[in-house]
Order: structure tokens, then sequence, then C-alpha cells
């Protein structure tokens, strides 16, 4: 037993040396997704939704704080995409955020910083990088902060919409999502361990 706690920081430090981008075989049909802490933000009700000056999309629940933020600067040479992961943070530290969906593993070098009143981590990149691919297709994604858990993020086609139009320097017309199709996945079955989280929350209330 003792072995095994040494070697898991050195496991967990190889797991994080390949690409910034990985392709990963995600099987539709299996309950759940990637297993991480319990201290995670409930998104059974949450979604997408355009700012008012149209230039960022952002998750969250209704009525509530914003979870996540993608934000374009269509005007930049070229155009830029900034990700924001609306989390506590201090100053001086850094993380990586790794998105996974659509068959995609994305990592992306978030720093913390402070912006509109508020610590959050971000990092923006050209919009032409691959990393920007996982929200290209319309399938539930995991995004998971070390410290901050993981949003659970039920399929929508508009991540792929903002990015397209993004890169295209926000020359096209963004479509709202009603009048896009409907995702290929909305969200996988709850594990049987996040069913027993669900209802140790129900009895705490």
């Amino acid at each position: 037993m003792r072995w095994a706690v040494l070697a898991l920081p050195l496991l967990l430090a190889a797991c994080d040396r390949g690409q910034p981008v990985q392709r990963v075989e995600l099987d539709p049909d299996r309950p759940g997704g990637p297993q991480v802490m319990d201290r995670s933000p409930d998104t059974l009700h949450a979604g997408w939704r355009v700012s008012r000056n149209g230039r960022a999309l952002r998750y969250g629940n209704p009525g509530e704080d914003v979870l996540l933020t993608l934000a374009c600067a269509p005007n930049d040479v070229p155009p830029t995409l900034t990700i924001i992961r609306h989390a506590p943070a201090r100053r001086g530290q850094t993380a990586l955020f790794p998105v996974i969906g659509n068959g995609i593993r994305s990592r992306f070098p978030v720093d913390a910083t402070r912006e509109d009143g508020e610590w959050r981590w971000q990092v923006t990149l050209p919009a032409s990088d691959a990393r920007w691919d996982v929200f290209s297709g319309s399938r539930q994604l995991f995004a998971t902060l070390p410290g901050g858990g993981m949003l659970d993020m039920a399929g929508s086609r508009m991540p792929g919409a903002f990015v397209t139009w993004c890169r295209d320097g926000g020359r096209s017309v963004l479509p709202r999502e009603a009048d896009l199709p409907p995702p290929d996945q909305v969200r996988a079955p709850p594990s049987t361990r996040e069913l027993r989280r669900r209802a140790e929350g129900a009895i705490s209330q």
C-alpha cells in the first residue's frame, strides 16, 4: 500500500506529459464520465447563453454565477479565443485545465487572472489553435479544474458554432441555439456514483 501511495504522484505526472490535444476513444454507451472529486458544481440545469455584446458564450445555471466563458476577439489578427473558468484563484497560480469531449482531450494552460472584479482562471489562444476543436462537436463535455471540481456540460451545438464564428473573424451571423439541429448527445446516463452523490445531497438539504 505504501508503495502505491508513493508511486501515485509519479503516475499522475506521467499522464500530463502528452500533447495538448489528444484523440481519445469515448464510449457513448458508457454511463457517466471521468471519475473526479465530489466537490463539483451541479450543472443539471445549466446551459449556454450569448453575452449582450455577442462576443462571448457563457455556461451556467439560470440565475446563478457563470461557470465557464468562451470569449472571442474577432478583430485581433489573427482572431483569438479566451477560455475562462470562473472559480477561486490566487495570484501566481497556474494549472492545466483539460476539456474532454467529441473524441478529443484538450489541455488549456490557464493562469490565475484578476479581471472584472474577480480572480479566475483563463488563457487566450489563437482561434485557429487545434485545442478549440474539442468544442467543435455537439456531444457532452467534461472540464476539470484541480481544486475546482468537474463541469459536466450537456451536449450542445452552440460552442462549435461560436468557435466557427470566431475563426471567421465574426463576419458571419452567430446562430441562435433554437435555430441549430439537436445535439448528437445531450447527456450520458449518470453513473452509480453520481446517483449516490445526488441522493446524499438531497438528504443533506
